[in-house]
């Protein structure tokens, strides 16, 4: 049997820490949901509670992923990795920020300002759970290293880019027939651009697995889609 070198045990340490730091913001993302669904001001208490160690878990993983660089010099596939790491921890804390940003709105509300109607016809609920679904795939991309895996995630931001398209139109017609919940809709449209945001930071976690696994940059392609990226 092969023994390990120093770097392998580096980065199956490094890999171990990323996904711990995935799972957290996993975390954060279910409980912003529940926060925003029932207005649960405990949730949104949790989310907020959290996000420091969120901030501690990227400044550990920048650390050693430069560590390893500067100490290893690493080439290829190990590189690939090194910095795919390096950049999908980046894009982890950008889409934990968003989810403080739901639970803050939450947290500094006075009342429930949300009618559960709003909810419904804007979908926000299944759009935060199709964040979710989406962050959780690309885990599993990772942790498979399955590039085609990876590359299904793309498909499914197409559902948080066309109701990011049709918000304003969406919210311009609650607020017509609903004219006292104006406050109310323009704060859940911006929350929908939070959460549209949170699908681009999937989608360039996606693409910085592609990267590592097949060497393929897909950045700048529209977001892999009819790039001559395989269908899956």
């Amino acid at each position: 049997m092969a023994m390990t070198t120093h770097l392998e045990n580096e980065l199956i340490k490094l890999k171990q820490e990323l996904f711990e730091m995935w799972d957290l913001v996993l975390l954060q993302v279910k409980t912003a949901q529940d926060s925003i669904r029932d207005f649960d001001k405990s949730a949104a208490a949790e989310v907020l509670f959290r996000e420091k160690m969120v901030d501690l878990f990227e400044l550990q993983l920048d650390r050693n992923c430069e560590n390893i660089i500067a100490l290893y010099s690493p080439v290829a596939v190990d590189l690939r990795l090194t910095l795919a790491i390096l950049k999908i921890n980046t894009n982890l804390e950008r889409i934990a920020d968003f989810a403080k940003g739901i639970a803050k709105y939450v947290a500094k509300s006075p009342r429930n300002t949300i009618n559960p109607e709003l909810l419904k016809v804007t979908s926000l609920v299944d759009l935060l759970e199709n964040v979710y679904t989406m962050l959780t795939d690309a885990r599993k991309a990772l942790e498979m290293e399955n590039a085609r895996k990876a590359i299904s995630v793309f498909a499914k931001d197409d559902i948080l880019d066309d109701m990011h398209k049709r918000s304003n139109e969406i919210i311009s017609r609650y607020i017509q027939s609903h004219p006292d919940e104006i406050d109310a809709s323009l704060n859940v449209n911006s929350i929908i651009r939070k959460v549209e945001r949170m699908g681009d930071h999937t989608i360039n976690i996606a693409e910085e697995i592609v990267f590592y696994l097949e060497a393929k940059v897909l950045k700048h392609s529209g977001k892999g889609k009819n790039k001559g990226i395989p269908k899956v």
